[in-house]
């Protein structure tokens, strides 16, 4: 490790909201970390990394060098990293042996902070890696919702609003991740209950390429078509035949019907479920 007689540069401050801390760094040494002994965060909030981007970045470090140190913390004989993973990776791609880095002593709930203000700041994260890692700092760290938003610069709503995505359909979420459907999309779709619709209605968004406008309008029709449809009395006899069916798969089943027909829904929750239920059909 090579002691660099250089202070931190004004853009790695620019990710501590606290001043405190940014005059705490501002005097820090920049340290030739070997870039093998570098180990990512367990809780870093961004899981994709654009390849081509990357190689644009590795391509640049060749030509000029890291020109911003990342920031690691000591763990055990290695270092983890708390910012600046893009850096490191293209570092690496680009046969770099070490990189400037500043070393602190920061504990997990700082380091999970900064890890996310960093992603926040650069728009590295997508929705679903946004809403994952407020939902970790939430139930790891205690945070309200309050005061996480104070802690990013996001307003309450925001924060949970975003978080509320994690509710979807797991198809749903890796549309997102795809960019497929947006954000937007998605928060209209949490309005559906029934979640073979929801879905139905998320592949009908991506493959029509609907705004968000028409999203919500197609949202509002489904549902009042569906609080009219709870209005309407429903037969005994279907009552009794889902009750029945019920009884027969041991999982939920849902019949619904109409004048010009009807359909059964079948529900699981694992494939060992699904494989019961075919077994039981006799197929």
């Amino acid at each position: 490790m090579i002691k660099r007689e250089k202070g931190l540069g004004k853009g790695l401050n620019a990710l501590f909201s606290s001043p405190d801390l940014e005059q705490e760094m501002s005097g820090q040494s920049i340290f030739e970390i070997d870039i093998d002994s570098i180990v990512p965060q367990k809780m870093q909030p961004r899981r994709i990394f654009n390849e081509g981007s990357l190689q644009e970045l590795s391509e640049s470090i060749r030509e000029h060098g890291v020109l911003q140190p990342i920031l690691l913390r000591k763990q055990g004989s290695s270092y983890e990293l708390i910012a600046g993973e893009r850096r490191w990776r293209a570092a690496r791609i680009a046969g770099l042996q070490s990189i400037p880095s500043v070393v602190k002593d920061i504990d997990d709930k700082r380091a999970a902070e900064i890890a996310l203000v960093e992603n926040l700041q650069r728009d590295d994260l997508s929705v679903v890696e946004e809403a994952q890692a407020y939902k970790n700092l939430i139930e790891q760290h205690q945070y309200t919702h309050d005061i996480l938003a104070d802690k990013i610069g996001k307003s309450r709503a925001h924060i949970t609003n975003t978080i509320r995505l994690l509710g979807l359909e797991p198809a749903i979420m890796k549309m997102l991740e795809e960019k497929r459907i947006t954000a937007g999309h998605a928060r209209a779709l949490l309005a559906i209950e029934d979640r073979t619709e929801q879905l139905r209605l998320a592949e009908e968004i991506a493959s029509m390429k609907l705004s968000v406008r028409e999203t919500e309008r197609k949202v509002k029709n489904k549902r009042k078509k569906a609080a009219q449809k709870e209005r309407t009395p429903r037969m005994p006899a279907i009552i009794d035949l889902e009750e029945r069916m019920q009884n027969h798969f041991g999982c939920k089943v849902q019949i619904s019907n109409s004048n010009q027909g009807g359909r059964i829904e079948i529900s699981y929750f694992d494939d060992d479920e699904l494989e019961r239920i075919i077994e039981t059909l006799g197929l």
